[in-house]
Order: C-alpha cells, then structure tokens, then sequence
C-alpha cells in the first residue's frame, strides 16, 4: 500500500471520528451552552485526556513501534509477542497504581492544577473532583488501547486503531441524545456523560484487542518484570510521553489560567473541536503512519527513501492545512453559528468563540507539521530532543498565557498556545536540516510559497462569498440557509484551491496518481 493510501485510510477513518465529534460538541452545546456544568464537565475530562496522551499516544507512538518493529525483524512474530507480553504486563501495573492514586488524590489535584479557579465556588469544584473520579480509569483503558494500536500499526493494520476512537464519540452522543430528550438537567447530563466516558475506553479496548487478534498475535498477562526490553522501552518512552503530550499540557495550562472567568473553559474546549478536524484527519494520519514507515526504512538503511517519505509527508501536510487554516480564518464566525448557535449557545458565545477559532486556524500547519516532524526523531530512538523542545514551548505557552489572558481574556490562551506551537515546529525542522535527517529540496520550498499563493487567492474568493451571502449566513437567517450558504461557500472554496494549486504548480497531479498506484518494493 502506498503512503498516500496509508495516509488516507487512517485520514478517513480519524475523519468520520472527528465528524462524529462535531456532531457530540452540537449537542453538548446545545445541552450545556458555556455555563458553569459544561466548565466543570471539560475541567474534569481534560484530566484523564492528559494523561492519555502523555502514557499513551506520545509514549507509545515514539517509543513501542520501533522496538516492536525491531523485534519483528530480529525475532519474528514469536519474539514480538514476548514483547509485548512483557510491556502489558508492567504497563497494566503500573496504570493501576496511577489510576487509583490519581483517584484518591482527585480533590487536591483539582485544587492545584486541574481548575484553581473553582476553589471559590465549593458546587463546582465537587462536582469536577466527582466526575474525574468516574472518568479517570478511562487512561487505562486508552492507554492499553494505545500499545495494542501500535502492534496494529508495526503491522501495517491501521484501520482498526484508527475507527476506534469513534465509539467514544457514539457513546456521548447516546448520552446527549437521552439527556435532551427526556429534559434532565445539565448536572445529570454531565453524569451521563461521565460514565459513557467510561463505557467508552473499555469498548476501545476490546475493538483493538480484536483487532491484535486478528493479526495474528494472542497476548497473554505475564507477571510485570523489568527486563531489558522494558527498560530500553522506558528510557525511550518518558520523553516521548512529555512530548506527545504538548498539546494537552499546553492546554491544560491554559484551562488552569481560564478557570477564573465563567464559560472561558467551555469556549476554549468548543473552538478546539473545530481545528481538531484537520489537525486529526491530516496529523493523526501523518504521525500513525510516518513512524513505522521510517522505522521499517532506516533499519534497511534507505537513507534515501526515509528522506523522500519525510518531505512528501511534510509536502502532503502543507498542501491540505494550509487551505483549512485560511478558511478557517475567513470563516470562523458562520462555521460555529451554524454548529453550535441554539439551545443555550447565545449569539454572544458565538462571537467569543470564533475569534479563539480564528487565531488556532493560524496555527493549525503548525501543530500538523509538529506531527509530521518528530517522526523524524522517533525512527532514530531520539526522543529526548523533541522533549527538549518541548519544555522551551510549555514555558513559552505559560509565561504568553499569563501575559496575554488578563488582557484578551479566552482570545490570549489560543494565542499563546499558537505562538508555543510554531516554536516547536521551528525547532524540530531546524534541527532535522542541522542534523542532516532532513533533505533540503527546493522543489519543497517553491511548492510551499504557490500553495500559499493558492490558499490566499481561495481565502479571498471565499471572503467575497460570504459577504455577498451574508444575508443567509447571518443569525436571522434559518438554520436550513445557514447550512446551505455555508456548503455552497466551502463547494467553491474547494475547486478553486485544487485548481490553483495544481495550475501553478504548487501540487504534482502526476505524483499523487502515481503515489496512489505506487506500491512500495519493500513491502511483501
């Protein structure tokens, strides 16, 4: 299967669970609007989400697939299995002690770090400590979730890792709908929620241990000892954990320091979910992907083609974020009045929110292109320089947040976590050229600046549009022309991109054709 068709199946499979997730955030909007049950509700699931990312995805992602792929290679399927039996082992340990800990410490947590602002309010800040509580071993389960998912990526079987976060997505829909439609109030909507959370991670699990299952490979529970594949596993995996998980610790600053103004975590959670689309289809793609095919070629030691699947990858993101986060930029306010504008979501919320909106869409190449980048370090077993780089961008997002916050309120957060992300970004590729892992194409830059050029001239095209249109688009207008005005804009927006982009070069028509025909000669 070609990198392209790799890209877009697990793409496709991140981009029905993002749809999914646009349709939960609409209800969630609905139910809750930015009242204080919505804050508390986020407060308490950007924990356990936290924690996600930093045991599981980042972890997992940089650190497991190469020592699993070298495993395939050195011992076969037989070796691998012991492999992993050995990690399971010790990571299911050691995510209950954490789990139950983190439990019994839940009230002091909220207090100091997950919402310092709620301290005031005694309602709220039980009701975050309640529902982290229910929600918490939903690490756990994601995060077992997430080294079975790698086995299945080494594997190269992306679709079922890829498809199984949508279930978390259907579960609080389920909960939403039932809410709604039987009129509870927001606390027992956030109490449904919570527990569908739950059912959520322990549904994933199962989908990928399936999945395992299927590719030939039945773990079994060993008694967690720390034999040397554990240990080199941790020595990669600490920081790749902090790495992985920049964008939620950036995040979770930023909710700490919002937590003092009602609605302002709320409004922060509801643009994330926006950008998170291409950031999920195009990032989540790139990175799941990327890593094992670098692994797999630098243990071949095809210097060559490692360096042509890093900068095709970074060409592939460029040329899809770049038009998303100009669109994003132009139409921030009718994307989230036609998503979330009724129910408790005011007309003013719609204004708070599209202006956070439109500075992450100035940030979204960014935050892709992070993904794209530290696979470059991963494949090399490097993962304490993207670390590094890491600790440079939290302190940058605190000290801006802290700055920025009394003076633009919600609008400062998103900026300091834009202006942490491109720092990374400009780390990670600068030292990839210093140290050689990354091939300086011209070809690569000159393409950049035509899709810049293409992604303006749609940025204005579609400007006009929504002027012109304006009347439909506006808030008076139903919600059924809203709808209509907005699909007719974006119909538009995306031929002309497309159509400029490969008229003046900035995209190969013929390189894509081929990529999606091409079958790599390594692959059996």
């Amino acid at each position: 299967m070609s990198l392209i068709k790799k890209f877009m199946t697990v793409g496709g499979a991140t981009f029905g669970s993002r749809l999914f997730g646009f349709l939960r955030e609409t209800l969630m909007a609905a139910a809750l609007g930015t009242g204080p049950v919505a804050d508390v509700f986020y407060a308490a699931f950007r924990f356990p989400n936290l924690f996600r990312r930093l045991f599981a995805e980042g972890a997992f992602n940089a650190a497991f697939v190469p020592l699993f792929a070298k495993e395939i290679e050195a011992n076969g399927i037989d070796g691998a299995k012991r492999f992993s039996e050995e990690v399971f082992g010790v990571l299911f340990t050691v995510l209950l002690v954490i789990t139950i800990g983190m439990q019994l410490s839940m009230p002091l947590l909220v207090q100091w770090i997950i919402a310092p602002g709620f301290t005031d309010d005694p309602e709220k800040f039980s009701l975050t400590v309640r529902l982290a509580i229910v929600m918490f071993p939903y690490l756990m389960c994601m995060s077992l979730t997430a080294m079975l998912s790698g086995m299945l990526n080494s594997l190269h079987h992306f679709f079922a890792a890829a498809i199984a976060p949508v279930f978390l997505n259907i579960l609080m829909i389920g909960a939403l709908v039932w809410a709604l439609w039987n009129g509870v109030d927001a606390e027992t909507t956030a109490w449904y929620l919570a527990w569908s959370v739950l059912a959520a991670g322990v549904l994933q699990l199962l989908i990928v241990y399936i999945g395992v299952r299927h590719a030939g490979i039945n773990i079994g529970f060993r008694r967690p000892r720390y034999t040397p594949n554990v240990k080199r596993l941790l020595i990669l995996a600490v920081p790749a954990a902090v790495t992985g998980g920049i964008t939620q610790i950036n995040q979770l600053i930023g909710q700490a320091i919002a937590s003092t103004k009602e609605g302002a975590i709320a409004a922060l959670q509801y643009a994330d979910r926006i950008y998170q689309l291409p950031l999920g289809v195009v990032g989540v793609a790139v990175g799941v992907v990327l890593l094992p095919e670098l692994a797999r070629a630098l243990k071949g030691g095809a210097l060559k083609e490692a360096g042509n699947l890093q900068n095709r990858s970074i060409e592939f993101v460029l040329f899809l974020t770049l038009p998303a986060a100009a669109a994003i930029w132009v139409l921030s306010d009718e994307i989230i009045r036609v998503l979330y504008e009724r129910g408790a979501f005011s007309e003013q919320n719609t204004a708070v929110v599209a202006s956070i909106l439109a500075i992450y869409g100035i940030g979204l190449p960014g935050f892709v292109l992070i993904k794209a980048l530290q696979p470059a370090f991963y494949a090399r077993e490097d993962t304490k320089t993207p670390m590094r780089f890491t600790f440079v961008s939290v302190a940058l997002n605190t000290g801006l947040a802290l700055t920025l916050f009394p003076i633009f309120e919600e609008s400062g957060i998103a900026m300091a976590e834009v202006a942490a992300g491109w720092t990374n970004t400009i780390l990670l590729f600068s030292v990839l050229l210093w140290r050689g892992y990354l091939v300086f194409e011209w070809s690569l830059l000159t393409r950049t600046f035509r899709l810049i050029i293409a992604s303006a001239i749609m940025a204005g095209v579609v400007y006009y549009l929504s002027d012109r249109w304006s009347a439909a688009l506006g808030p008076q207008s139903p919600l059924l022309d809203q709808v209509m005005a907005l699909g007719a804009v974006i119909a538009v927006a995306i031929p002309v991109y497309f159509g400029i982009a490969f008229l003046i070069g900035g995209a190969d028509i013929g390189f894509v054709r081929r990529s999606l025909k091409r079958r790599p000669k390594t692959e059996t």
